[in-house]
Order: C-alpha cells, then structure tokens, then sequence
C-alpha cells in the first residue's frame, strides 16, 4: 500500500492545480481566440446552430432549444453562460455586427435584461452564416472531440473577416482580462487588404483605414492623439463623451439633450446618469437644473434636461462632463489567444493574426476542392473515353459472368473467361487501361447517358472541370491569387454590411467646470440622539430654539463652507462636510451621520461633536475608561482625510468624553464605584494627537471611569447621584492622578 502513497509538498499540488485551472479558464473559456473573434461558448453556440439548422432564412427556434443542445453536446458550463452569451450575440448597441438574429425580448440599453430563453427564439444572421460557418464541409479547420467524445467540434471557425476588431470582446480571466473596443466593419476591411497587398505595412499607415473604435452607441473619442499608442501596443485608456446638443424652446430657454452615450453607459449606467444629476441638484451643487426626462426609445437615445433660462449652457454641460459618466474612459486591453497561449496584441498583430488564418483555410479549401476537380476529371475523361468503345465495353459486359470479370478487363485488359463475338474485339478489350475510379463510373453508368445530348454536357461538364482545375492550382500557387480571393471575399461582405461610422474621433478640448461659490452663510447644526444630522438657518433656529434644543444632542452653530467633526469612542475623528448635510425647514427629514461620513453607527458610538472652526481657535480635552486624560491643540484635527485617528488608545480602553476647553478651570472625574475627583485642567499636560496620554485618576482594578464634568470655579452644577443632589464645585480640589473622594448614598 505505501508504493502506491505519492508524497508531495502541500504548496507544490496547490501551484500546479491552480495554474491547470488558471489557464483552462484563460484558454477555454473567458479569452476570445484572435483567428475568429470568439470565445469558446460564442463558437460553439454559432455551431450548434448552424448544426441544427437554424439558418438566417430559415425559422426562428426557441432559444431554450438552442442552449440545451449546446450544453448537452458542447459546452458543460450550465446554460446561464450560454444564454447570456447568445443574448449578447443579438444585441446590436453592444456589437458592431450582431451575429444572431432574435425574436423577443432580448434586453434593452437601458439595462432591462433578456426575457427567460422558453420565450424568446432565434436564428443566425446570414453574416455568420456566409462569413464564419461557410466551408465548415471542405476540411478548412480541425474538428475536435467534445467533452465526452460523442461528438466533433471545430476548434476555430473559418472566419472571413477580423471578427475579433469589428465586434470586440470582453471577458475576465484567472489573473487577466480582455476588452477590446468593436470597430467598423469598411474600415477594418480595408485595414486588411492595405495589409495584405503590404505586410510592412506600420500601425500609423492602418490608421488611416481604421480611424479608431466605432461605438455601437456612438459618441465622441476626445483623445485622438493617443489612439497611436494604443493601437501599438494593446493597451490604454480611451475617454469617450455622450453627443450633446441643445433645443430652443418657448420663452427663450434653452433644453439640454443627449443623443448619445458613452459606450461604457449602457445598462445601468443611464439610470445612474440621472440619478447623479439629480443628486447634483439636491446638493445644490447646480441650480440651473429645473427638470429632467428620459424619453429614450426604439429610435434611438433622447435623454432631456430643462435648464432655468440664464443657464451658461457651456459650463452646464461641462459640469455633466466632469460630475457625471458623460465623459468616462473606457480602458483597452486587446488580449486575445493566439497560437494557444494569451498574448496582448497590437492592431496589426490581430489584423495578421486573421490573415494567415484566411489564407491557411483557404489554402485547405482549394486544396480539398482541386482534389475534388482532379477526382471528377479522371470519372469524366474515363466516360468519354467508354462512349468512344461504347460497343466494345457493352460486349465486355455482356460476355462476362460478373462485375469482377468486367472490371478486371476494364482495369488490366483481362479477358481470359470472357466471351467475345471477334477475336478483334478480344485484342481491342486486351488493350484497354482504365483507372479504378473508371471503371466503377462505367459499370455504374445508366444507358440514358449514352444520349447524344448527355455526352456533349458530359464533354462541357469535363471543360469546366479543366476550367476549376486551372483556377484552383492557380489559387494555391500564388499568394497574391489568394490574396484576391479573400479580399474579393470581404469586399462583397462589406458591400452588405457596411454602415456609416457612429463614434466620432477627435481631440477634444478639456471641460472646464467653474463652480459657482457658494455663498457663506451661518446655519446651525443639528444631530439628533438617533444620529440624525440636519442644518438649519438663523432665522428658523430663532423661531424653533425651544424645539431644537430639547429635540437634539447636539446643536451648534457654524460655516455652511466648513466641516464638523465627529469624535468616537474609539478614538476616530471622522469630518463631515457641512454642504453635505441636508439643508432646509426645522421640520424637513434629516440624514443619518453614517450615510455622508465614514463614521459606522454598528462599530462605534459618538462622544462629543463640534465645528472644526471652534476646535481651530481652542484645545480638546480627551479622558478614556481607563482614566486617560490628554489636552490637544485643536488645530491637529484640521484634516483633509475623512477619517484619522484622534487619540491613541491601550488595549480594552475607549473614550467617554471630549471637549473644547473654553472657560473650564476644574474637571471632576466620576468613576463607577462612586469615586470623585475634582482637579485644575492646567494639570493635565498638552499632548499630541497620536500620544496616548497620562493618568488621570487612580482607579482599582475593577473600577473605570462613568461620566466627566467641566467647570469654571464659580459654576454651580449639580448633578443628581443615589437620589441625591451633589454640587460639584464643593468636591475637594485635589490634584491629578489622585484617588479622589468616595461619595455615598
């Protein structure tokens, strides 16, 4: 038993297995192959169909029919993936050149997705029919085992044009991905002929067939004069913008509308687009706003926002650009499998990629169809030559006992047992030399194709055959012969599929976005004991000071243009925009704190919350449970970040209060065996935020402190403690780190 124990390091088994994995995914499933622009699923779905019989001209199948056999015969993956993939081969505002045609619900732009595939149909379009499953029957591509090796499949489909350009691909793999832009399908046909009548042919030349990417959705490439380099070396960052234009409408005001989107907008990414310039306005960040509809539909994009009538359109629009995805990046990474491994190619090494596949299926096809030809001339001229010696072969035919006999006298001249009328005939049928294929042509011959009229057509047939024969040796022994098959191929696509180009390319000026200043206010903040905040002007707190006191934990006043900021028992200090927090009635809905800060209501509590222009002009005092007490400059908590530490903290400690020190002379620490002490602030030493602090109060192991008060020496606060009321000013002074003074009940 233990010879058959294979020992082995642990991470060794780990390694191999997740690369095995790794590249099954790269190469079998997420990766498009460059020779036909298609991921395994795209390809075998296309088969399947064409296998099926699903032709452009013929009727529409239901699409649950079509993923089941899939899955069933091709490819095991669950039919998720290949509904989704069929779904995306029909949608015509995500591929340059749909390569399915549906019927049904098959998703919309806007994000709708496809109905379930029991309710929708579909048949291929005649592009994939003619331009990528053609010659499928003349041994252009090797066929492969499926999964369980009941079938054959194609490794490639013989693609006639660059798939892979024109329609683009987008797929995640193990540690990689792909996301190649589709193109136009004039332009990139172009592209390859330039290459094909030029090898040498640079990038910068092709560009001047291929412009650039050519959107389904339209828009406006902005950075032309990047497109070089991407187009180089693989990759880059595309910025694409939505077409915009503008409406004159009654009284003198002017309607925003959007015809066209970013590419990298379709789905969700409308709907956001409206939300964000929505929210533009709730934050007040734009006024000019005063409506904005979605009337997009079958016809095309048609997004409208109504403007006030003084609008500056310009730096409206140029808000859009910056504020929202209008203007976004769309970001190039061509990756695609070529000769078996994954590889970042250039424009050109994709264009050359699917042309030495053309020429090679090519040179397959007329290879098997010159085989074919050469096969019917021998048939044909063994035919013409029997019509010749018809009489002699019918009296072979008739002298011998069986078809063994005749054949062997049509092939070697052998007439031993064979009964002859002449002795003539006998020398004549001696000398005859027929091939095999011959002679089973003549012995299968039907009498009516010794009709005259049937001979001359089997004399024009063998002139036409004579005729291919030339014309197929020509094709093989030439290159540039082949060449012009394949581009004679392409240009009669492009003659049926060519369309104007949608995405326009430029290099478009930079938006220039002038917010308008805000104009700086005095309001008053609220927060609610539910961490609820609002804010308030002047004028409203005057009316509703009563309610807004009582109401809320926190109520200051402070700069619409500054921040507040947030002090946690653990010690975070989290700034919240004052812009940011809701602006309005005494009565209108507040926002809870934890939706426009960092700051988690789950994971920690708020101690004390001030206007960061009060903590500029005064010190913070901190104190933990565990009796640590610090003074801070309150200039340190004037951050940029959003969050940052405000105190460090021991293990197992947090901080139960906070404060600016204004006209406190005195604090009294109350601990929670009933421990008091009263010491002068000017005792606790200034610190900086990130220092933990001193020790405030001596406290046993089991004690912590509970509350903390600030005085000045003349404030009479009392506070009820056991039922009773305690003045604090007439506690002890002591001095820090002091046990205090127990107070009883």
């Amino acid at each position: 038993m233990d010879d058959r124990i294979i020992k082995t390091e642990y991470s060794d088994v780990m390694q191999k297995s997740f690369i095995d994995y790794a590249m099954s995914v790269i190469v079998a499933r997420a990766l498009p192959d460059a020779r036909d622009g298609l991921k395994p699923v795209q390809r075998r779905t296309l088969y399947d169909m064409h296998e099926l019989g699903i032709r452009y001209d013929k009727p529409y199948r239901k699409s649950a029919r079509i993923v089941g056999d899939t899955m069933g015969k091709y490819h095991p993956h669950g039919d998720s993936s290949i509904y989704e993939a069929l779904v995306v081969m029909t949608q015509d505002f995500k591929k340059g050149l749909p390569l399915v045609d549906g019927h049904g619900n098959f998703g919309n732009i806007e994000g709708d997705g496809a109905a379930a595939m029991r309710y929708t149909e579909a048949r291929l379009e005649r592009i994939s029919q003619e331009g990528l499953l053609a010659d499928l029957d003349k041994d252009v591509v090797d066929f492969v085992p499926n999964f369980d090796e009941t079938e054959k499949e194609p490794s490639v489909l013989p693609a006639k044009f660059p798939n892979l350009l024109i329609n683009g691909s987008e797929g995640i793999a193990v540690g990689m991905a792909t996301s190649i832009p589709p193109h136009n399908f004039a332009e990139v046909v172009d592209a390859a002929k330039a290459y094909m009548l030029n090898p040498n042919i640079t990038t910068r030349e092709l560009m001047r067939y291929v412009k650039g990417p050519d959107f389904p959705t339209g828009g406006i490439v902005i950075n032309k004069d990047d497109l070089l380099d991407i187009y180089e070396t693989g990759a880059g960052k595309i910025k694409i913008r939505g077409r915009v234009t503008t409406e004159k409408v009654k009284g003198g005001r002017v309607n925003i509308v959007i015809t066209e989107i970013p590419y990298t907008m379709i789905g969700a990414g409308i709907g956001k687009f409206l939300s964000d310039v929505a929210a533009l306005a709730e934050s007040k960040k734009t006024t000019d706003v005063v409506d904005i509809s979605n009337q997009s539909s079958k016809e095309g994009i048609r997004i409208v926002i109504e403007v006030r009538k003084d609008t500056d359109v310009d730096n409206f629009i140029n808000m859009l650009y910056k504020k929202t995805r209008l203007e976004d990046t769309f970001g190039v990474n061509m990756l695609a499998i070529h000769k078996g491994r994954p590889e970042t190619m250039g424009l050109k090494a994709i264009l050359k990629a699917n042309i030495d596949f053309q020429f090679e299926v090519a040179k397959r096809k007329y290879t098997t169809l010159l085989n074919k030809e050469l096969e019917k001339k021998e048939i044909q001229e063994g035919l013409i030559k029997a019509c010749n010696v018809i009489d002699l072969i019918i009296e072979i035919l008739r002298g011998s006992k069986d078809r063994a006999m005749a054949k062997a006298c049509l092939v070697e001249g052998e007439t031993k047992g064979i009964r002859f009328k002449t002795k003539g005939s006998e020398l004549m049928a001696s000398q005859l030399r027929f091939t095999e294929k011959q002679a089973n042509a003549i012995l299968d011959m039907r009498l009516y194709k010794l009709i005259g009229l049937e001979i001359e057509a089997l004399i024009a047939e063998h002139e036409d055959t004579l005729t291919n024969i030339f014309k197929y040796e020509d094709i093989l022994a030439r290159r540039d012969a082949m060449a012009q098959v394949i581009i004679n191929d392409m240009e009669d696509f492009k003659k049926q599929y060519k369309r104007e180009r949608r995405t326009t390319i430029e290099n478009g000026v930079e938006a220039v976005f002038e917010e308008a200043k805000q104009q700086e206010l005095d309001v008053y903040f609220l927060l609610d004991r539910f961490g609820y905040a609002k804010t308030i002007d002047e004028a409203t707190f005057e009316r509703n000071k009563e309610a807004a006191l009582n109401e809320n934990r926190y109520v200051f006043k402070c700069k619409n243009t500054g921040k507040v900021c947030l002090f946690t028992d653990k010690g975070q200090l989290h700034t919240i925009k004052v812009m940011d927090v809701p602006f309005g009635k005494f009565r209108d809905k507040s926002v809870p704190v934890d939706n426009i800060s960092t700051y988690s209501m789950e994971k920690e509590n708020i101690v004390y919350v001030a206007s960061q222009s009060d903590l500029n002009l005064y010190r913070v005092m901190f104190m933990t449970k565990q009796a640590m007490c610090k003074v801070v400059d309150g200039g340190e908590f004037d951050v940029a970040k959003r969050n940052v530490a405000a105190t460090k903290l021991q293990d197992g400690d947090e901080v139960v209060w906070v404060e600016v020190l204004k006209e406190q002379k005195t604090v009294v620490l109350q601990s929670k065996e009933g421990y008091f002490l009263r010491m002068p602030v000017e005792d606790i030493p200034e610190k900086k935020k990130a220092a933990i602090g001193v020790r405030g109060m001596k406290l046993k192991d089991s004690d912590s402190i509970e509350a903390v008060f600030g005085l000045n020496y003349n404030d009479p606060k009392t506070i009820e403690y056991k039922s009773k009321q305690l003045e604090l000013n007439k506690i002890k002074l002591g001095k820090r780190d002091g046990s205090g003074v127990k107070v009883r009940a």
